[in-house]
């Protein structure tokens, strides 16, 4: 699937890997100019290479979602630099494996402020300029897109925190399309599944990954490709009634 983003510009967050990396490249190969924003500075600029080795068009940001002056001085460099964001993917997030009783106040702040308060603040410092954009642009559309999880919808073990951060993100999703959308701003979600990332790559290896895979409807995880068409059918000018929907791309594990 391919759409043209020419003259777009998108922010990916948490772009320095995983998934973030993936929709950074899928995006730029669509034709956008692709903002990296993440902390890890160094790695946003071998990607920055690698996507401009290969035709596209990049710009690297440092930026940590938990610090709202940092994210005002990240979208105000962005604009100054190469224009106001068109399309954001709300990336970002962190998670801890424990059981609930085993939570302490740290535990419960770390995962919350990155995945709830950043995510949220990171999309209202580029809606407040796709609003104003909006008001003096006739037919403008704005696209964002907020990265929730399969668990999101359905409690899974160990990752109660987690769990209750991204179904904060589909309600915020929600409120957000509902409120920004009279500003021609679309706002969807998507809800990966188990996907195969450098991160967790070792893990299916083991007995405890292999026994999860089995639980799984068609014992399979998925490829962060897996995810590129629901990615591309919610940035793109065709989808303009979709605003609000929180998507599922799990490999049906959500309707078990």
């Amino acid at each position: 699937m391919r759409t043209n983003l020419k003259e777009k510009v998108a922010l990916v967050t948490g772009a320095s890997s995983g998934l973030g990396e993936r929709f950074a490249r899928v995006l730029a190969a669509n034709g956008a100019l692709v903002v990296l924003a993440a902390r890890r500075i160094e790695r946003l600029k071998e990607l920055r290479a690698q996507i401009e080795s290969a035709g596209g068009e990049a710009y690297a940001v440092p930026l940590d979602v938990t610090d709202r002056d940092a994210i005002r001085a990240a979208i105000d460099e962005v604009g100054a630099t190469v224009g106001p964001v068109d399309i954001l993917v709300n990336n970002s997030g962190v998670s801890t494996v424990q059981r609930l009783t085993e939570v302490e106040p740290a535990d419960f702040d770390y995962v919350f402020n990155t995945n709830v308060r950043g995510a949220f603040f990171v999309a209202q410092a580029v809606a407040r300029q796709m609003i104003a954009r909006g008001r003096d642009t006739p037919n403008f559309h704005g696209r964002i897109v907020n990265i929730a999880s399969v668990a999101g919808l359905r409690v899974l073990p160990q990752i109660g925190v987690y769990c209750m951060s991204k179904a904060a993100v589909v309600h915020m999703t929600r409120a957000q399309a509902q409120e920004w959308g009279r500003y021609g701003i679309n706002v969807n979600a998507i809800c990966p599944g188990y996907i195969r990332t450098e991160i967790n790559a070792e893990h299916w290896e083991t007995e405890a990954g292999r026994k999860l895979m089995q639980m799984l409807p068609r014992r399979r995880v998925g490829d962060p490709s897996d995810l590129d068409g629901t990615l591309l059918l919610l940035v793109a000018e065709e989808s303009q009634f979709v605003n609000g929907a929180v998507i599922a791309v799990d490999d049906g594990m959500s309707a078990t």
